[in-house]
């Protein structure tokens, strides 16, 4: 069953709104960041590594962003433009705002942190005249980050797009991706997190990031009372990510659909969830059914966590395939699926 009804013929199939970043990855790992001299530069951001996710599936994708007007700037637009994300509506900051840098810290393969610096940053000027209409109305569907939210003015711009989404039937999808910088409350989180969710027809995350979704009106809820919730509001896919546990996505007819991450030997804690949210939406995209947009998201997490990095690492769907496959082949058929509910 298809939950969600895509506009067709669209030159796009999704746009992402939100953070475009630069990951320092440590090469000599499995220590301390302290103590880490060697660092490998890539392109992050959730929204950022979504986009190149599901381009390197074949995805039509494009980006409202800004970026810092200097070299930082040039190569992550350079690294859009070479993976087919359209960059017309990317832009500059004019402030003097830089890139947020992040470094990880990867002290085993399930210890690992992240230090962003967040602050005088670029992304989080992107303002509402910065986002066009005509260019959502290109897309079958529009990705907000919920880290976009966490200052003015993007996330006013954010809401701006939501309410063009909503005129122009461009579908809306809520990744909650949940960052404790630039916020000032827990209340302000839910707000605006609310204030998303509440129009989106797809959301995206984790049990403690649904909390704090729902810290104001409803703070502790079982999963399928959270579930019920946004889908009274209109979601047609609500998934809800367990970590090693899996995840399951629950749909407007009542039904949830569960899957398990696929065996690998992990390399970092991190980087999965790009992985598994480009992939799951672009079998949303091709009809896919829901448990097989749920095992391909699973499949790429499951790469993501065993590779250095994340945009540079993701994977095409002939590699995507081959890994389900190969997976298969070894361990069972019906390894990471769950059964309905």
């Amino acid at each position: 069953m298809q939950y969600v009804d895509f506009v067709k013929d669209r030159k796009l199939d999704l746009i992402a709104v939100g953070r475009i970043a630069i990951d320092f990855n440590p090469l000599d790992y499995f220590q301390p960041l302290s103590k880490s001299k060697e660092y490998r530069k890539y392109l992050g951001g959730s929204p950022a590594n979504v986009a190149v996710g599901l381009a390197r599936l074949g995805g039509k994708v494009g980006f409202i962003g800004k970026v810092s007007d200097d070299r930082f700037g040039d190569y992550v637009t350079d690294f859009f433009a070479a993976e087919g994300i359209d960059v017309s509506h990317v832009t500059r900051a004019t402030g003097g705002e830089k890139l947020g840098l992040t470094f990880t810290e990867i002290l085993s393969p399930t210890e690992s942190s992240i230090l962003m610096y967040r602050d005088g940053i670029a992304d989080l000027t992107l303002s509402p005249s910065d986002v066009d209409g005509e260019y959502i109305a290109s897309a079958k569907a529009l990705l907000i980050s919920g880290t976009a939210l966490a200052q003015s003015p993007s996330r006013e711009a954010c809401l701006k797009a939501v309410q063009l989404a909503r005129r122009y039937g461009t579908k809306i999808i809520f990744d909650i991706d949940y960052r404790p910088y630039n916020w000032k409350s827990n209340d302000e989180i839910a707000v605006y997190y609310t204030a998303v969710a509440e129009h989106s027809d797809i959301i995206m995350g984790s049990k403690e990031e649904y909390e704090l979704t729902q810290s104001i009106f409803m703070p502790k809820a079982s999963d399928a009372q959270t579930a019920a919730h946004w889908i009274g509001c209109g979601a047609k896919i609500v998934i809800i990510k367990h970590g090693k546990q899996g995840s399951t996505a629950h749909t407007c007819d009542g039904a949830s659909y569960s899957i398990k991450p696929f065996p690998v030997k992990a390399f970092k804690s991190f980087g999965g969830g790009d992985g598994y949210g480009s992939a799951f939406l672009y079998g949303l995209f091709n009809g896919r059914e829901i448990i097989d947009c749920l095992e391909l998201g699973s499949a790429s997490a499951s790469m993501l966590v065993a590779a250095h990095g994340c945009s540079e690492f993701m994977p095409t769907l002939k590699e995507l395939e081959k890994f389900i496959a190969d997976e298969k082949a070894e361990y069972g058929e019906m390894i990471a699926r769950g059964s309905d509910k």
